[in-house]
């Protein structure tokens, strides 16, 4: 090896590939392709579902209240709305508590949507979640939620 030469890590990748950053990346990667593929026969993505099962479980909600909790960007919660209502899935209306803004209600069409996201995402997981016994895949998700909760960021 010359001074020009840079030194080689042998066991660089393999090391990276150990790390639960990488691995927590690579299985969600996969996660999110199963459950995009069970929710593409319905017309939608994963982030419809969240939007839907939000609005659905805290509804009526502000966009902004969406926003925030969803984490995701204020643009996008529009045009997955604009989605939603086209399908008739969801619909915005002004918000009874603040009629300057408005409030996303789920359509009795977007309720029973819904429950079959649901299974569907469930299904998905399960195909995820094969290789682990029933309970290795609740430990793991216990402490995926640990995780997650010690990384919370506060709003």
């Amino acid at each position: 090896m010359t001074a020009s030469t840079p030194a080689r890590h042998t066991h660089a990748f393999t090391h990276i590939q150990s790390l639960p950053s990488w691995l927590a990346g690579r299985v969600a990667a996969r996660g999110r392709s199963l459950v995009t593929s069970a929710l593409s026969g319905l017309g939608l993505r994963l982030p419809h579902h969240a939007v839907l099962a939000f609005v659905s479980e805290r509804g009526p909600v502000a966009q902004a209240e969406m926003v925030r909790e969803l984490g995701f960007d204020a643009k996008d919660v529009v045009l997955l709305l604009n989605d939603l209502e086209r399908a008739e899935l969801a619909i915005r209306e002004p918000d009874p508590r603040d009629r300057r803004k408005n409030a996303v209600r789920v359509t009795a069409r977007g309720e029973r949507t819904v429950l079959h996201c649901a299974r569907l995402a469930e299904r998905a997981n399960a195909e995820l979640l094969a290789p682990l016994s029933a309970d290795d895949a609740r430990h793991l998700v216990e402490l995926l939620r640990r995780v997650q909760e010690g990384h919370r960021v506060p709003h």
